[in-house]
């Protein structure tokens, strides 16, 4: 029998990996009415994703990465910045 934890913890991968699905697929959509659809699906899923994380994260079941610091932090945004510059 599924623990809390693991329930927990198998819903929250499942909905990680719908968020990386549907990313690839609304990118390659060319219907709108199917895009909307799609991203309309996606908010959803993120709404409970983050729902379920903060529940995991209080529960103690999820242990989130050290935070970055502020130099880490700047030089990913700078990269970011310059790459969106060059597209």
């Amino acid at each position: 029998m599924f623990q809390d934890k693991e329930m927990v913890n198998d819903y929250l991968a499942g909905l990680n990996a719908s968020l990386a699905g549907y990313a690839n697929i609304i990118a390659q959509t060319n219907n709108s009415e199917l895009r909307q659809t799609l991203i309309q699906l996606r908010n959803q899923d993120e709404s409970r994703q983050r729902t379920l994380y903060s529940y995991a994260l209080q529960k103690g079941y999820y242990k989130p990465a050290a935070p970055a610091s502020k130099e880490v932090f700047q030089q990913l945004r700078t990269q970011l910045m310059a790459e969106q510059q060059q597209n």
